[in-house]
């Protein structure tokens, strides 16, 4: 008990923060949103009601902070991606640290976005924080001018290949890792169809229109 109370005693701001996330979105995925009160999350926490409070000002807040989260993250690689010469293994590249920066908690998070799609857009767009925006933008950079629709098509799933694994996997009792390795093998299956039998060098139309 002495080491748990000295273990919240201790915790930064930012700490709290990332706990009261964590916890939330374990509540919501097992308990459903609108079951989850602000004061259980308090006390799974192990926090005062007023200082959760402090921290968030609502359930609303908590979502928002973790898509907006995650959208940045999309965002950040993206960048990466733009200041990388152009190339099929860039796309690998990109696709596979996409899929490998998922937790357990992110897992929950995609099973929460899943049983909540309205819920989820509507807090989204308010928070400016669209995945699948940041993604598309990412693939974008990414193709080569020219790329049949197709192929076009079969790349841009490699990014969403770990939602339809936690999709796929929603009735059956895997770890985690199962989930995360088989969208990475997914991933890639899409990544070597859509370039398969090409040669051509990946020019984005987005960098030759920058230039």
């Amino acid at each position: 008990m002495g080491r748990k109370a000295d273990a919240k005693s201790q915790r930064t701001g930012t700490d709290t923060r990332a706990e009261v996330q964590r916890v939330a979105l374990e509540l919501f995925s097992k308990y459903g949103y609108e079951a989850t009160s602000m004061q259980r999350i308090a006390d799974e926490v192990g926090i005062k009601k007023p200082s959760l409070y402090y921290h968030f000002a609502g359930k609303e807040e908590i979502v928002r902070s973790l898509l907006t989260g995650r959208s940045d993250e999309a965002r950040e690689l993206g960048d990466w991606v733009r200041a990388q010469p152009a190339s099929p293994e860039l796309v690998r590249e990109a696709v596979t640290t996409w899929i490998d920066s998922f937790s357990i908690e992110k897992l929950r998070g995609i099973r929460f976005m899943n049983a909540n799609p309205v819920l989820v857009r509507t807090f989204a767009a308010d928070a400016g924080a669209d995945v699948g925006e940041a993604l598309g933008a990412m693939a974008q950079v990414l193709l080569p001018v020219g790329m049949s629709p197709q192929r076009r098509i079969l790349a841009r799933m490699a990014f969403l290949s770990i939602r339809t694994a936690v999709e796929a996997a929603d009735d059956m009792t895997v770890d985690d890792a199962d989930i995360i390795a088989a969208a990475r093998a997914s991933a890639l299956a899409l990544i070597n169809a859509a370039f398969a039998d090409t040669e051509s060098e990946i020019a984005p139309e987005s960098r030759r229109t920058q230039r």
